[in-house]
């Protein structure tokens, strides 16, 4: 297969979140229902990952996630969707992931349901493969532009990350495609919840390939983030 027609391997978006910061705004529907320039914003991303040479996603679902499944159904955009319901208590995003191995299998990418990520996911892919790590990282060169700048990116690997105390070192910012191994999970404490706790321990033991990309992220994730995503969106669906 040329590597401009390769497949991913599985996507897994984290779409289980309650969003209190968008308020009412998902009063009754899921954030990844939300519609953003005419239609949910989970199609954006299902189409954007087509496009890119997936064929399979895992929704990793919690907050009315009933209603993801209802409205994306068992395909969408010749991508096949299985679905993994959070438990009743709180997974976080690790341990949602946990949950959803037996449909991801040993290697997987990563990405959050607020995120839309114009990279090559291709490219990444192929970098990750080639690097024979555990991880992945895509980073932006951010220098506090979007967000606090968070992992320090060192000939191709990410060698420091931290989401919550980041250094004046750190010059670039997790970009929200990630990839992973079943082995890098099952090897991290089984009671760590959070998927950045992963990403740091990995990033310590070099463990951790890093892309870099050259466009910036958009999210949905309050409502200013929303307007702004919301005019991208719309912008590139009149050029289609």
């Amino acid at each position: 297969m040329h590597p401009a027609e390769e497949a991913l391997p599985p996507v897994c978006i984290l779409a289980g979140g309650r969003a209190t910061r968008l308020g009412e705004l998902v009063r009754d529907r899921p954030k990844a229902l939300m519609s953003v320039a005419g239609e949910p914003f989970v199609f954006h991303q299902l189409r954007l990952l087509a496009a890119h040479g997936a064929t399979d996603v895992v929704l990793c679902v919690g907050y009315l996630g009933e209603q993801i499944v209802a409205a994306v159904g068992p395909e969408r955009f010749g991508v096949r969707v299985q679905y993994s319901q959070d438990s009743p208590g709180l997974d976080g995003t690790l341990g949602a992931i946990r949950r959803a191995l037996s449909l991801l299998g040993e290697r997987f990418l990563v990405l959050y349901g607020d995120t839309y990520l114009p990279i090559d996911y291709r490219a990444a892919n192929r970098r990750w493969r080639a690097s024979d790590l555990p991880g992945l990282m895509t980073v932006l060169l951010n220098d506090g532009r979007w967000d606090r700048s968070n992992a320090l990116l060192h000939e191709g690997l990410v060698i420091a990350y931290d989401k919550y105390s980041p250094t004046p070192a750190m010059r670039w910012i997790d970009y929200g495609l990630g990839g992973l191994t079943a082995h890098a999970i099952e090897r991290f404490e089984r009671d760590q919840s959070d998927l950045a706790a992963l990403y740091a321990s990995l990033a310590a033991e070099r463990l951790l390939c890093g892309f870099e990309a050259t466009e910036r992220f958009h999210e949905i994730g309050t409502p200013a983030a929303l307007v702004e995503t919301a005019a991208y969106l719309a912008q590139l669906s009149e050029r289609r």
